[in-house]
């Protein structure tokens, strides 16, 4: 008697069932019912050789130790199908196909939309798929095909631009400005409220001048969002960091002191070096590079 090997649908369910913890929101997301996913399941243990994958809990569904185990190379193969539909989706030679782009909160949701913009009026048969993540994607398993990172490449096989370095420094809204002033000094600094990270940042910033030990009890707002601080800026909560290019586009974000706290962030473009002879993505790759640098210049 042949067993056959589960099929990748089987995978499928299993991914999402373990990121949405039940099986009646993983049905909604794959647009499948809810018994046809738990056969999935079922058929996937059995073709694991019985190995049990979640057991019931009060809040759903928990993975076991294998499936949590299984976990890292199911998403190892969702990545490469999700490429191999991407290479697909349009011939080497053409500017047509779909570029799977991944950045920080800050530069995907500040920066990069506007250069996407005005890369689709040149090349309307590119489609750009934006992933907004602190965390750095794979390039070598094709989680993205081109990065815009905040720390030095370091695996092989990657083909990178550092752009230069981003100044970074604190910043607070005109209307805060105008109810409670700018503090000039390190102890008028301790009466304002700083907006700030709720979980230690991913990504260590270069030589730090700061007049405040930096860490999570100082800040009076927090949050693991980076744009979810820009908008607390905005809206006047208190001083918050703002990298210098998007603060000099607005101008009721008035500078502090620098003195006070500054600091730079090198940033870097990279893609798969297998990629460089596909031409969407050599097009995209190098619109990237002079976009950037224009950022850095508008500081």
């Amino acid at each position: 008697m042949t067993t056959s090997e589960p099929g990748w649908e089987l995978y499928r369910s299993f991914l999402a069932v373990l990121s949405d913890g039940s099986l009646s929101a993983a049905a909604r997301r794959l647009g499948l019912s809810q018994p046809t996913l738990g056969r999935h399941i079922e058929a996937l243990e059995q073709g694991l050789g019985g190995l049990v994958l979640f057991t019931r809990s009060q809040q759903g569904l928990a993975p076991t130790d294998a499936a949590l185990a299984l976990e890292p190379h199911v998403r190892a193969m969702a990545s490469a199908s999700e490429a191999v539909v991407r290479t697909a989706s349009g011939e080497a030679g053409e500017a047509r196909g779909v570029i799977r782009i991944t950045a920080s909160d800050v530069i995907g949701g500040e920066v990069l939309p506007a250069m996407l913009a005005d890369f689709r009026e040149r090349h309307p048969a590119v489609i750009p798929e934006l992933v907004l993540a602190n965390h750095t994607e794979d390039l070598l398993r094709r989680e993205a095909d081109i990065a815009v990172r905040m720390v030095q490449p370091s695996q092989g096989a990657l083909l990178s631009h550092r752009i230069g370095a981003v100044k970074l420094g604190l910043y607070a809204h005109r209307r805060y400005v105008e109810r409670h002033g700018l503090p000039a000094t390190s102890a008028e600094l301790a009466r304002h409220p700083v907006i700030g990270f709720d979980r230690r940042p991913s990504v260590r910033p270069g030589a730090v001048a700061a007049a405040f030990p930096i860490t999570r009890d100082v800040f009076a707002f927090r949050s693991a969002s980076d744009l979810a601080c820009i908008a607390a800026l905005r809206a006047g909560f208190g001083l918050g960091v703002c990298q210098a290019p998007i603060a000099a586009r607005d101008p009721d974000l008035i500078p502090v002191d620098p003195s006070l706290l500054r600091f730079e962030l090198g940033i870097w473009l990279v893609m798969h070096e297998d990629l460089k002879g596909v031409r969407r993505m050599r097009l995209m790759f190098d619109h990237l590079v002079e976009g950037l640098k224009a950022y850095l210049a508008g500081a």
